[in-house]
């Protein structure tokens, strides 16, 4: 007997529960734990962040610490270059280096010392003059205010108004106040002093164990060059010292006659201001040099500060254009836009010695890098001169003007 429909019903159900899709399990709790299980790497790179986070920013904060050290040794490392080859001449006689350097540092320091105590008289005595005739320039100074401007002042009544100004009462109030501060920076410039004059001796006198100590960590083609960078360091440096020196030699003789022929006190010693002041602070020492001899000759007669003032610019523009590129040439060898440019940036980063240092740092860099830079030989261009090559197209704007404004018509073109 055949199967009914009915019979059938319920296998086809059955068929079709077996043929579906069974519903997913919940999931165990070990495979939950093996979902939400951190990866192992995940802790230790937490941890590294950390570390390198903490160690940025002790590094900075010692960094900033000792700014002040790191600037201190730089300037004695330049110091202790500069008077490298002095030392070095010296010990190659047979003396010793360590006292080749003392023999060295001494001679500087009497140099210096002599330097400051000449200067110190002068201005000493002319502010005792200056002081002594205060009455007479503020006489002069009434009495031609008097004659121009038709006023009744008398030096009483303005020397009164000066002493019980509000504006002298603060100035002593703060100038009192402010003792402690300049004893305190003096009394640091001095430590630093001592600071860069220590660590230069000790480059100088042991800058071939020093020479030693840093190639011994490294391989024998990185030896070769960095003695050869020591090596031109020195050269600059001591180059850019001597054409210093010697452009503040001509510097201070051009200024020392000027102010003996005009009878200006402490001709010699303003002389040789001018001549260090003037080559040793870059950009601005000019200036700033020939304001202590304009002020001593406005003492003697107001009209000698204006011929100072003249000579100062004058000479300024011989020494820029023919005397510093003659002297500079062999010694420092860099372009003058290229020294300003440096100076600008040394004193950005940092301040006054970054501008005594930038230009023999450049200079080093630039004769350093001039070795792996290779160079060919230049076409033969007129353009390569300056020479401008003439458009085959026709004339020029300037000359079709020309002819228009001549009233001329313009060529036909084959």
């Amino acid at each position: 007997m055949a199967p009914t429909d009915e019979d059938n019903q319920p296998s086809s159900r059955h068929s079709a529960l077996t043929d579906a899709t069974p519903p997913d399990r919940p999931p165990t709790e070990g495979a939950v734990a093996a979902v939400a299980r951190m990866p192992r790497w995940l802790p230790r790179a937490m941890v590294l962040a950390l570390a390198l986070i903490a160690a940025f920013q002790l590094g900075s904060w010692a960094f900033h610490q000792l700014t002040g050290l790191l600037i201190n040794i730089l300037i004695a490392f330049f110091l202790a270059l500069a008077i490298e080859p002095a030392v070095s001449r010296m010990a190659a006689r047979g003396m010793r280096r360590g006292l080749a350097t003392f023999l060295v540092f001494l001679g500087l320091t009497i140099a210096v010392a002599g330097f400051v105590t000449l200067l110190g008289s002068m201005l000493a005595g002319q502010i005792i003059k200056m002081i002594e005739g205060f009455p007479d320039y503020l006489d002069s100074l009434i009495n031609w205010t008097n004659e121009t401007f038709h006023t009744e002042l008398r030096r009483v009544d303005v020397q009164e108004g000066l002493l019980h100004s509000d504006w002298l009462r603060k100035y002593a109030q703060n100038s009192a106040a402010g003792v402690l501060d300049v004893s305190t920076q003096v009394l640091g410039g001095l430590f630093q002093l001592l600071t860069i004059g220590l660590f230069s001796f000790y480059f100088a006198a042991d800058g071939p164990r020093l020479r030693r100590a840093l190639c011994s960590v490294l391989p024998p083609a990185r030896q070769t060059e960095v003695l050869r960078a020591w090596e031109i360091a020195v050269d600059k440096t001591g180059g850019y010292l001597y054409s210093r020196g010697l452009m503040a030699l001509i510097s201070g003789v051009a200024h020392y006659i000027l102010l003996q022929a005009l009878d200006v006190p402490y001709a010699p010693v303003l002389g040789v201001w001018v001549g260090l002041v003037s080559q040793f602070i870059p950009t601005i020492g000019t200036y700033l040099a020939g304001a202590l001899p304009m002020l001593i000759a406005f003492t003697v007669e107001p009209w000698y500060a204006v011929w100072v003032l003249g000579f100062v610019v004058v000479y300024q523009q011989f020494e820029n254009y023919v005397l510093q590129p003659k002297l500079t040439a062999r010694t420092v060898d860099i372009h003058p836009a290229v020294a300003f440019g440096s100076v600008i940036a040394g004193t950005a980063l940092l301040g006054a010695v970054g501008a005594l240092i930038a230009i023999p740092a450049v200079a080093t860099l630039q004769a350093f890098l001039g070795a792996y830079v290779k160079r060919y030989a230049v076409t033969d261009d007129p353009r390569v001169h300056g020479h401008r090559r003439r458009s085959p197209s026709g004339p020029g704007v300037l000359t079709r003007i020309r002819r228009l404004w001549a009233g001329r018509p313009e060529p036909e073109e084959s």
